[in-house]
């Protein structure tokens, strides 16, 4: 069957977002142009991850060209976007993988993020293998996200992206840990519940 490209270029809004309360939250990238709206689940991690890496990215691109792009240094507050996921939020698959790539003759941002795929291999070798395989833009390959993004978007999306992952649960003062609403059983405490 032929892969499925949700192919967005460039899309009128691509932002992290979750659904849930803290603790339980799914967290989701969503890609809309006009009435088609794209939603992808994966890990805070991964959206944790994503963000940075483009912050990192964008970064190089600025310190490589001097300043003569079209990157600005902070997000634009005129792209700041707090609004919630547009609904309904259906799930096309979950992420996998993730790639970023920055296209400088168009200066534009191309991120992508691939469906969890199950490899089957009995060795490394066939694990290597079948993960290199994988990152080929095969036409039979696992369904994928690509949104390709201005400079000052892709700002915006990793400023939501750190605002959506720091949303969460505060972390516990002694541990680090997130602070369950039901008791935090602290491991620098012994196991014992925090403030018992």
């Amino acid at each position: 069957m032929p892969r499925e490209v949700y192919l967005f270029d460039p899309p009128d809004r691509f932002v992290a977002g979750t659904v849930g309360l803290p603790g339980r939250r799914t967290f989701y990238l969503q890609a809309s142009s006009g009435t088609r709206v794209t939603s992808v689940a994966l890990e805070k991690a991964q959206v944790q991850a994503l963000a940075e890496r483009i912050d990192e990215l964008l970064d190089e691109v600025v310190r490589r060209t001097g300043g003569s792009t079209a990157v600005p240094a902070v997000a634009p507050s005129e792209l700041s976007d707090s609004a919630p996921l547009d609904n309904p939020v259906e799930e096309e698959f979950r992420v996998g993988t993730m790639a970023l790539a920055w296209d400088g003759d168009a200066e534009r941002m191309i991120v992508e993020a691939q469906a969890l795929v199950e490899l089957d291999a009995d060795s490394d070798e066939d694990l290597a293998a079948a993960e290199e395989a994988l990152l080929q833009d095969d036409e039979n390959g696992p369904p994928m996200l690509r949104v390709h993004l201005t400079g000052q978007m892709a700002r915006a999306f990793a400023k939501r992206a750190h605002e959506v992952v720091n949303a969460g649960r505060p972390p516990c003062p002694l541990c680090s840990l997130p602070l369950d609403p039901e008791g935090h059983v602290c491991p620098r405490q012994n196991g014992y519940r925090r403030g018992e």
